[in-house]
């Protein structure tokens, strides 16, 4: 399985985005309007230049104060950004989450932004997944 199969499952390439220029309370209005926990850094929707966590803003909140509100998202930002196509195997995407400690990894189809994948979603396609089968083999067994 990969990557396009989770995408699939969840209906939605569709990508939330902040310039890096924006403030970081703008982003925190963008993370809080669509109920998200991190947002793609990006000037124009389609090269990704960093990528932004809540985790991220609470650990610069504790550094520099409440004056971090008012900086650039350019200044919070992780600019070491971990990718995934469409085409990765789960299990790939999986492993490097885990590895990282992180839990969004955008999606990229040639060097543009497609998607976002949540190790939420990834669990939530697995444990479809894993329903599936038991619901196959408790039919097959049944029958």
């Amino acid at each position: 399985m990969k990557i396009a199969d989770v995408m699939r499952s969840r209906g939605t390439t569709q990508v939330i985005t902040v310039a890096p220029t924006d403030t970081v309370t703008h982003l925190l209005a963008v993370l809080a309007e669509h109920r998200i926990g991190a947002v793609v850094v990006s000037p124009d929707g389609r090269k990704v230049e960093g990528i932004v966590s809540e985790r991220d803003i609470v650990r610069r909140l504790h550094d520099r104060g409440a004056s971090v509100l008012d900086a650039p998202v350019s200044e919070v930002m992780t600019t070491e950004v971990r990718t995934c196509t469409a085409e990765t195997r789960i299990p790939q995407v999986a492993a490097l989450m885990t590895e990282h400690r992180i839990r969004h990894l955008p999606v990229l189809q040639g060097e543009d932004l497609y998607s976002i994948v949540s190790i939420g979603d990834v669990v939530k396609f697995r444990m479809d997944q894993l329903q599936a089968e038991r619901d196959h083999l408790e039919s097959y067994i049944t029958q």
